[in-house]
């Protein structure tokens, strides 16, 4: 049987087409390996690139990321705001960069962390809020420069960090003082996205 010509058009794509993600961490253990094992636990099936790249400011890291957007569709720049001197300089220029985001912690990624153990909005220093981290027997003897799978010693708790921290965000922007806050569950939750197909709209 012979086919006419509409036969042989190809059918509209159903799904977007997969992007390419980075994610740029301040540290190059805790941090990084945590959103590392989030990625295997979300089985997120695009690319990934979860990297250190050497610096530790969030300046630095905020024009890493503006040298490499060129190649990837979203660049995420993992920053704390720990006491870093050129902090509102890097969010500012964050900010007018398309395809940048900056998830940023209030004192730092441990917060985040803290977060799987109840709700909290009791400002920190890094050092107390490490403080209190380690009070809890999964974290003694932790510290930022950590290379275990904590990830997987939290994964039970993890729906608790992900409920608790979008409400003290909102608390964090309705007061004004952003200490303590995360935006860190915002990051897990394009994860979880990135592991489905995207249906064309």
């Amino acid at each position: 049987m012979s086919r006419n010509a509409a036969s042989f058009n190809r059918s509209k794509p159903r799904f977007k087409p997969q992007p390419t993600v980075l994610v740029i961490c301040e540290d190059s253990k805790s941090g990084k390996r945590y959103l590392e094992d989030a990625c295997g636990y979300f089985r997120v099936k695009v690319q990934v690139e979860i990297c250190h790249c050497g610096k530790t400011d969030p300046l630095n890291i905020v024009n890493e990321a503006i040298g490499r957007k060129g190649k990837c569709d979203r660049v995420f720049c993992v920053i704390d705001r720990d006491t870093h001197a050129n902090f509102e300089k890097a969010l500012d220029v964050a900010k007018n960069q398309a395809k940048i985001d900056a998830i940023v912690s209030y004192p730092c990624f441990e917060f985040w962390l803290l977060l799987h153990f109840g709700y909290s909005r009791k400002p920190h220093s890094p050092d107390s809020l490490l403080k209190d981290l380690c009070a809890y027997p999964d974290f003694v003897g932790y510290d930022k420069g950590s290379d275990r799978n904590i990830f997987r010693s939290l994964e039970s708790r993890l729906p608790d960090a992900r409920h608790f921290a979008p409400k003290v965000l909102t608390e964090a922007h309705d007061s004004g003082e952003m200490n303590p806050s995360t935006r860190l569950h915002e990051l897990l939750a394009y994860f979880e996205e990135l592991s489905q197909p995207q249906k064309i709209r």
